[in-house]
């Protein structure tokens, strides 16, 4: 008995060892959250994968676009930025990369940011010939305006959002108003959605400014129309972002490019398998819309929407961790 004890005292002292072993080969990371959902649940599922995965020690801390990557780049802290939105700081990001104080870890979000005008897509599927903001915009009567039905309607989100600036001066570059529709101003982020929500819900054909990945997409289907024009940079920044240019030309939106940012210090000390794992972890703008959707509903916060997550796309995630890192995931569920 006694043989036995010590024999197993000896197992689990070696299980241990590899343990703290682990742990010391990631040893302490720090993940920015930014402030808005996709990236809470990421910052979270990074931060469960990493603790129970690979024996790191990682903890949340609060940031947001600018101040995170600006920090990373010249301090070298928060260690990992998983969703940074790079477009936002193209100066910063070219710096800190050059530099080395930075790198770039595969893309979390591989569809990037989408931001366009939309439809439902109980529209779409009855009107299968309207796929082009020019095509919708011949059929105004699809898409009543709330206050006057008799002129169709296209959906705008509150002032101060640049996507309002945008919306407004595509809707006159091109010529919304003379095929007959009128601009409604929502007032603000909780406007425009219960706009959409309500519309949705009744089956009315609506056209509204939105982007993806949101909760809202994941709850409600919609289709994105193509603008139908390429997108040029040079006019994109003369004329359709600037709120008093009197004469925008129609044009495409850019996809933003989201990336994970890694402090290089990071990369450097870490196990090549968690630099592994950031490379590799990606989901689409569909899949993270829907649990987002989830976590709307059921008020969930960032590390349950990443448990949810992990139990229901086992079959996801698993591709992007090692055997026995899934192990010891599935374990701590």
């Amino acid at each position: 008995m006694k043989k036995l004890l010590a024999s197993t005292c000896l197992v689990f002292g070696l299980l241990g060892g590899v343990s703290v072993s682990n742990a010391a080969e990631c040893g302490s990371v720090t993940i920015a959250s930014m402030n808005w959902q996709s990236a809470e649940v990421l910052s979270n599922l990074d931060k469960f994968i990493l603790n129970e995965g690979y024996g790191c020690s990682a903890e949340i801390t609060i940031g947001d676009t600018v101040p995170t990557i600006t920090s990373m780049a010249e301090k070298g802290q928060p260690d990992i930025a998983p969703e940074a939105w790079i477009d936002l700081l193209p100066d910063v990001v070219k710096k800190g990369t050059d530099e080395g104080r930075i790198i770039k870890v595969g893309s979390p979000l591989p569809d990037g940011g989408v931001q366009g005008w939309w439809i439902p897509k109980y529209i779409a599927d009855a009107h299968p010939e309207i796929k082009t903001i020019g095509d919708a915009l011949k059929h105004p009567e699809l898409f009543p305006a709330p206050e006057d039905p008799s002129k169709g309607a296209v959906i705008n989100g509150p002032q101060g959002w640049g996507g309002t600036v945008v919306t407004t001066q595509l809707y006159n570059g091109f010529g919304a108003e003379k095929a007959g529709f009128t601009l409604v101003d929502t007032g603000s982020a909780a406007g425009l959605d219960g706009a959409i929500a309500k519309a949705y819900e009744r089956k009315e054909g609506f056209l509204t400014y939105y982007w993806s990945p949101t909760a809202l997409l994941g709850k409600y289907e919609m289709v994105k129309l193509e603008p139908g024009v390429s997108h040029d940079a040079a006019e994109w920044k003369r004329c359709n972002t600037v709120a008093d240019c009197p004469d925008p030309k129609p044009n495409a939106w850019p996809v933003d490019t989201i990336v994970t940012l890694v402090a290089k210090p990071f990369s450097e000390r870490v196990d090549p398998e968690v630099m592994e794992y950031l490379n590799k972890r990606s989901w689409s703008n569909e899949t993270v819309s829907k649990l987002m959707a989830w976590m709307t509903d059921n008020q969930a916060s960032g590390e349950e929407g990443a448990k949810q997550f992990l139990e229901e796309n086992e079959d996801l995630w698993t591709k992007w961790v090692s055997p026995e890192a899934a192990e010891k995931i599935k374990a701590a569920l």
